[in-house]
């Protein structure tokens, strides 16, 4: 029966309900939001980023009223909204249940970078991802929560390689219009405008409001037209420019953003500090605190009160410090708010405050301002304890009050759209009612069956204790899933490499259509090029490698990328060292570098892979969490015991590189990881992965797989970690 066509109200109505999903975040983690927009455009969907509010853009008003005119398409786009519309309006979620007082007093995370999606490029690496997904966790489980961050309207860099295989660094202005963000405006409509004093001025910044799900973040914005120019171009880049540059941005972090969430009229429940780039906020508490009858040490109390503070590095590079003579530079005018001496001033970012040559330091001004802090793994707490030990020269080692959370990440977000149609598939397939529940399972969660159930139950444990059970998901179906997901990662291997080829001259051509074997065993690299991550230790066994890669028996290749910071010639010289080995060595069409790393890469790296690959030189990787992103795609981790994988691995999930130790020297460590990482990868990892049946099957192989997916993806998420903070930090004691 042909259906009626819709009414010009019924197709506004429609209309302005994509628009509003478009600007919200919610469909970067729902499946069926996604196929939406990319019907409507697919080529524009592919070359824009996967941006929704772009893809709108393309379509004009009149194609989209008549698109919608298709019965089939407009019924899906009503589930969508009305999914979308059901998630924003959701009671009964975890945080009304476990943490009542969080809903309305919301937990204010501060943080200098967001990594949400390729379509918002504005973070570095993995701080910011991890920011991202934590945003993302809290809207899931109702948690009251407000981001803070600066909107970077050039971003992170853009990563090309020249002719020398050497990186270059460019930027790209960002459009406000074509990105799901809008203004935050006042009563009248206008820009609200805050202001914060900053060295020889008054900058005045304004807001962009990201909808997180139920979560709005906001990102500070100083490109304001009575602002001077170099006061405009704080808020330009991700860690742009030089240390008065970075005292700056992290001043309009802090004590901006929380005059800004005054402003809002928002009053947290407590102010969780990302890193030590957040820590000035605990100033502008100080300060609201002595405005309102305090003396300083009481002032200092009540503000460390309010604080939490999670510290992601045992890199010392990775903990700001700034001298003497610029703090006086950059904060004397406002210092003039706060009513204590120097020393105490400065003693608030020193380990010991009478040493007038000690750096301020913005980690140990989040320690001293925080009621509790966190490292991000068992091993970085360890770590981060020794480290600060000196705060607190009264408490033995041990028991220095750095505790720990295992970050994770958000699972709908970093799951490939192939894999996110197969486990909704197998779950809306999955009997339902007629069985009875396995142990530890709760009833309903087979029996609960509405449209866009499962992007919910793909949480549960429960969901992934099944797949240990072949009735549920036959080897078979894995190994073709494992073939569909390489298949994607080589023929996108292809198509980017073949736009950088472009760039070659003609001697360094390569056929792009052969490049990579789908039968081989996969081997992924892909994270930031820091030193200390070792990205080329695999190749130290060079003529092994060789031999490796060109047995026809058991082949094997490799996938890397990655970005270097801009200063960090060092980490350039590692990614012009493996380009030059895909182009000019043994290894070419074994081994490929594909350029300008960024979220939509790492997300086609972890899904296609068979191995992710992770070398830190121990104990410096205080968590990762590139590996996490591996397990629910199939994709087995060979990795260093460190961070989370020292915590993951229990000899049936994956692969370790040595064990739980490691050398004091650095040459030696070196060494000892290449070899361990050679005799496991030729002992362990090719045999069991080219072990195959009558059938052709790995079934040892799989058995991994299984038992990765069992153990690893429900724990290694920040739907856990998000309830870890909330018991363990963010309510009251």
């Amino acid at each position: 029966m042909t259906k009626k066509p819709l009414s010009a109200s019924e197709l506004t109505e429609l209309i302005v309900g994509l628009n509003r999903l478009a600007r919200n975040l919610w469909w970067t983690w729902s499946q069926g939001a996604q196929e939406i927009f990319q019907e409507l455009s697919p080529r524009g969907w592919q070359n824009l980023y996967h941006n929704a509010v772009a893809v709108l853009h393309e379509v004009s008003d009149y194609e989209l009223r008549v698109r919608l005119q298709d019965p089939e398409f407009a019924d899906r786009v009503r589930q969508v909204l009305q999914a979308f519309d059901n998630y924003l309006k959701e009671r009964a979620t975890w945080c009304r249940v476990k943490a009542p007082s969080l809903v309305d007093r919301p937990v204010a995370y501060f943080t200098a970078e967001f990594g949400f999606h390729e379509t918002l490029p504005i973070a570095a690496g993995g701080l910011g991802m991890l920011a991202g997904d934590h945003a993302k966790s809290a809207s899931d489980l109702g948690l009251g929560f407000v981001g803070i961050s600066l909107f970077y309207r050039e971003g992170y860099f853009q990563q090309a390689i020249n002719h020398d295989n050497w990186q270059i660094d460019y930027y790209t202005l960002l459009n406000p219009k074509n990105l799901p963000i809008e203004p935050v405006l006042d009563a009248r409509g206008e820009p609200l405008v805050c202001d914060v004093e900053m060295a020889t001025g008054q900058v005045y910044f304004k807001a962009w409001r990201v909808n997180v799900g139920r979560c709005p973040a906001y990102l500070l914005d100083t490109n304001l037209p009575q602002n001077e120019q170099h006061y405009r171009d704080l808020t330009l880049r991700v860690y742009g420019g030089d240390s008065t540059t970075r005292i700056m941005q992290e001043i309009l972090l802090g004590i901006g953003g929380v005059r800004f969430l005054r402003a809002l009229g928002v009053q947290p429940s407590v102010f969780h500090m990302n890193e030590g780039h957040a820590a000035f906020l605990a100033l502008e508490l100080i300060r609201e605190n002595q405005a309102a009858g305090m003396d300083f040490e009481q002032a200092l109390a009540a503000a460390k009160k309010q604080c939490h503070f999670t510290t992601h590095t045992p890199v010392e590079a990775g903990h700001d410090r700034f001298s003497p003579t610029l703090m006086q530079y950059a904060l004397h005018r406002y210092r003039t708010h706060i009513k204590c001496s120097d020393e105490e001033f400065m003693g608030l970012g020193r380990v010991d405050p009478k040493d007038d040559e000690e750096s301020f330091c913005m980690t140990v001004l989040a320690l001293k301002a925080s009621r509790t802090a966190n490292a991000v793994s068992e091993l970085h707490g360890q770590v981060s304890r020794q480290m600060w030990a000196a705060l607190y020269p009264d408490k033995p080692v041990d028991q220095v009050p750095i505790g720990h959370i295992t970050n994770g990440i958000h699972l709908l977000g970093w799951m490939k759209g192939p894999v996110r149609r197969f486990w909704r598939r197998k779950l809306s397939d999955a009997p339902s009612a007629d069985r009875q529940p396995l142990a530890g399972e709760t009833t309903s969660f087979w029996m609960r069956k509405p449209a866009f159930a499962w992007e919910h139950e793909v949480n549960s444990p429960e969901f992934w204790q099944r797949m240990d059970d072949p009735n549920f998901l036959s080897d078979e179906e894995i190994w073709a899933l494992r073939y569909k997901l390489r298949r994607e990662l080589i023929e996108f291997a292809r198509r980017r490499l073949l736009i950088q080829g472009q760039r070659l001259s003609q001697g360094d051509f390569i056929a792009f259509d052969q490049l990579l074997n789908p039968d081989a065993l996969t081997i992924g690299f892909a994270r930031r090029f820091a030193t200390y991550k070792r990205a080329p230790l695999i190749f130290q066994q060079f003529d092994n490698i060789v031999r490796l890669v060109q047995d026809k028996e058991r082949p094997l290749q490799f996938v890397f990328a990655g970005k270097a910071h801009p200063r960090d010639d060092e980490g350039k010289r590692f990614i012009q060292h493996i380009i030059h080995l895909s182009k000019y060595s043994e290894l070419k069409g074994h081994l490929v570098f594909i350029e300008n790393y960024d979220v939509h890469v790492a997300r086609t790296m972890v899904a296609g892979c068979d191995v992710w690959l992770n070398n830190p030189r121990r104990p410096l990787e205080a968590s990762g969490t590139s590996g996490q992103k591996a397990g629910c795609h199939g994709c087995l981790n060979l990795s260093i015991m460190d961070g989370w994988w020292r915590e993951g691995y229990d000899g049936t999930n994956g692969f370790a590189i040595g064990d739980d130790t490691h050398p004091a020297s650095i040459e030696e460590q070196d060494k000892r990881d290449s070899a361990n990482l050679y005799r496991v990868l030729t002992e362990e990892v090719i045999p069991c992965f080219f072990e195959r049946d009558a059938t052709g099957i790995p079934r040892q192989w799989i058995k991994k797989v299984r038992r990765a997916m069992v153990t690893l993806v429900p724990s290694y998420n920040t739907w856990r970690m998000v309830q870890d903070y909330t018991k363990k930090y963010y309510l009251p004691s």
